[in-house]
């Protein structure tokens, strides 16, 4: 049976952060890049933060895309997601494929190890929360309580547009928070 299009992990040692997402979309598959649609706010909201700004002088930009996303690897920034099936939303994907890829994203932060796995948005970070301490309680935006070896666990505002909560300005703070937890680390 023929594997269905992902996108590739992005991912290797000595990384300082690997964002995780719940598992791509299709439209994301399509471009063969992360965070794709425009009118995700990933992208405008990690280039105007200050954990993008050696990255983006290094690359020589003033604003990263999607087209930068392997690029990121030689500048510390990494991408994977907990389930790789591409779907047109996160909840079309099933609970058992979600929980399958938990192992499949336990393996990946043993092995490489970056010093952070940044997750985007609480709501999809719930789910990883409970699998690992199978605590009921709501997670919350920031570090977290959790490590793989020494994987730090983060989670920022889901950058989705459709995630009206937060404005692109909030959304650019929390990678600022993030560069500063960073800094601290």
């Amino acid at each position: 049976m023929p594997t269905a299009p992902t996108l590739p992990d992005l991912i290797r040692k000595n990384l300082d952060v690997v964002f995780v997402g719940i598992n791509p979309s299709v439209y994301s598959v399509e471009q063969g890049h992360y965070f794709a649609r425009k009118t995700n706010r990933f992208w405008p909201g990690f280039s105007r933060s200050k954990l993008s700004l050696a990255a983006r002088s290094k690359l020589g930009v003033a604003a990263l895309t999607p087209a930068h996303d392997r690029a990121l690897l030689d500048c510390g920034f990494g991408f994977t997601d907990v389930a790789k099936r591409a779907t047109a939303r996160a909840s079309d994907l099933p609970r058992k494929e979600f929980e399958s890829g938990l192992g499949e994203l336990d393996e990946k932060l043993a092995k490489f190890a970056p010093r952070i796995a940044c997750f985007h948005g609480v709501t999809g970070y719930a789910h990883v929360h409970r699998a690992m301490t199978g605590s009921r309680e709501t997670p919350t935006l920031g570090a977290q309580n959790i490590s793989i070896g020494p994987t730090k666990f983060f989670v920022v505002p889901n950058p989705s547009g459709a995630n009206a909560h937060f404005t692109p300005a909030n959304q650019t703070e929390w990678y600022d928070r993030l560069h500063e937890y960073l800094s601290g680390l």
